[in-house]
């Protein structure tokens, strides 16, 4: 088993390494980490977030998510919002109340949703509560009904498109088709500055490493032990007198609070959110970076997320029109020669069972609970 500090050291240390190459080591040189490595960085560790919080519910409740990028998304307006209304006065037309996009489409007053963005606390707060309000009734309208496996799944993908088309319409007081971009700075510091992006890189390492313990204190909990009963046997785990849609519909939520925490993370590095953050085609990349790093194993999702986003930039640079094809050789070549993903490929092998004796038809953990 995996050391439980290691994963976080390794973030931490790695991202603290590259902020030292971009700080302290002269432009000229070849050891210096330029400005677009940092926020790429910082964006590859943004959908690391948002690959764990789907490994948490994935892989380890078997609930797929076809719509995880909603969470992300509205985690980032929320963060979006605080930067417009931070702006104030310096946009383009000089209105200290109302966003740019607000004026140019003609709007008076600002939205009541609005107010109180101009505070970060505030900002602080609505980032992981707006997904956790809509994850929570979401989840407890779906796991009371009992609707499990790929009906669920349609319905996640159903919502964040949903929510994608909801956010296209300029009278969502979100910005439409553009969205929100030309963000400034954050807390007064200057958000094109070489030290405010290696903050936020380091903020975002900081908060993958949080959200890491979080999820292995859960899964290896006594509630971590029931949750993989239920992916494994959820009738019987019923039979036995927990009550899955409970334990599901908790974690689900958890899930959906990490999420938000990466988008907003994700907003102030990438300089814009727009409503093609809700694309269903963002969620299923989710998924292909969970099944490529390996499903159930957190630390996969971490290297997943950062492994097929690294091929991604490499591949819309050097082969843009061959990205699409090689995205889905890979997840294809994954489920067929690498069912664990990366991480199984590194898994030790159980030794095998003596001759006449059947494997086990549940994980270990799930056994414990179930009998």
């Amino acid at each position: 088993m995996t050391r439980p500090w290691l994963v976080p050291t390794l973030i931490i240390g790695l991202t603290a390494l590259i902020a030292v190459l971009n700080l302290a080591v002269p432009a000229g040189s070849a050891f210096h980490a330029s400005t677009y490595t940092v926020s790429l960085a910082g964006k590859y560790l943004s959908y690391a977030i948002l690959a764990l919080a789907l490994d948490l519910v994935w892989g380890y409740a078997g609930i797929l998510s076809l719509g995880h990028a909603a969470f992300f998304a509205l985690g980032g307006y929320a963060m979006g919002m605080y930067l417009m209304r931070e702006i104030g006065a310096r946009g383009v037309y000089g209105n200290a109340r109302l966003p740019d996009f607000m004026v140019f489409l003609g709007w008076r007053d600002l939205p009541w949703y609005w107010n109180g963005f101009n505070h970060f606390a505030l900002a602080v707060i609505m980032v992981p509560l707006v997904p956790t309000v809509l994850a929570y009734i979401f989840g407890w309208l779906a796991f009371r009904s009992r609707v499990t496996g790929v009906y669920l799944s349609i319905i996640t993908q159903a919502l964040t498109y949903a929510l994608m088309l909801a956010f296209f319409r300029n009278d969502m007081g979100f910005g439409g088709n553009n969205g929100m971009t030309d963000f400034k700075d954050v807390l007064g510091l200057d958000l094109h500055a070489d030290s405010t992006r290696v903050l936020l890189m380091m903020l975002t390492a900081l908060a993958l490493a949080a959200a890491f313990v979080l999820c292995r204190a859960v899964v290896g909990s006594r509630f971590g032990k029931v949750l993989i009963a239920v992916r494994e046997a959820e009738a019987r785990t019923r039979f036995l007198g927990y009550r899955p849609e409970s334990y599901k519909l908790f974690v689900w939520v958890l899930s959906a609070a990490i999420a938000g925490i990466g988008g907003a993370l994700y907003v102030p590095q990438v300089g814009i959110i727009n409503p093609s953050e809700f694309s269903p085609a963002n969620s299923i990349e989710a998924v292909i970076w969970v099944a490529v790093g390996g499903r159930g194993t957190l630390t996969g999702a971490i290297l997943g997320a950062i492994l097929v986003n690294f091929g991604k930039t490499w591949f819309t640079g050097a082969l843009p029109q061959a990205w699409l094809y090689a995205l889905g050789a890979l997840f294809i070549l994954t489920t067929l020669f690498l069912p664990r993903g990366i991480m199984g490929f590194f898994a030790w092998r159980p030794r095998a069972a003596p001759q006449g004796q059947e494997e086990p038809a549940i994980t270990p953990a799930a056994r414990e609970v179930v009998g």
